[in-house]
């Protein structure tokens, strides 16, 4: 087992179309400061180029975010504190998909095993 199967990470991962792009974009304007203090750190973001394969409609935006932990992604999401944030991103985006995933921490690709990548695929 590696170093890096101990340590794992959670990641967001978001793809949509963008509805409202003033909504959208208030909403995007507040998350370099807000998502660090929740853990979070935005990893990539693109536009949609080309539907290679797949079952899932192809969405115009993606954006892929690690968070600390579950936990951490958790706080962000439910804080109170937020909740006017996050009907920015409800009512500026259309065909929102947002899904968690669990994986080894990639900061060092070269330090991901076998047994790193065959923890993932097995049930």
């Amino acid at each position: 087992m590696s170093a890096n199967a101990q340590k794992k990470k959670f990641y967001a991962l978001n793809m949509f179309d963008v509805l409202d792009l003033e909504k959208y974009l208030a909403y995007f304007s507040r998350l370099p400061e807000v998502a660090p203090q929740y853990g979070g750190r935005m990893v990539a973001f693109g536009r949609f180029r080309d539907d290679v394969t797949g079952d899932l409609a192809p969405r115009q935006v993606l954006f892929l975010v690690e968070w600390e932990s579950e936990e951490a992604f958790n706080s962000f999401r439910d804080d109170p504190g937020l909740a006017d944030l996050h009907p920015l991103r409800e009512s500026g985006t259309a065909s929102y998909v947002w899904q968690t995933f669990e994986g080894p921490d990639m900061s060092d690709p070269a330090r991901v095993s076998l047994d790193d990548v065959l923890a993932v695929l097995k049930p």
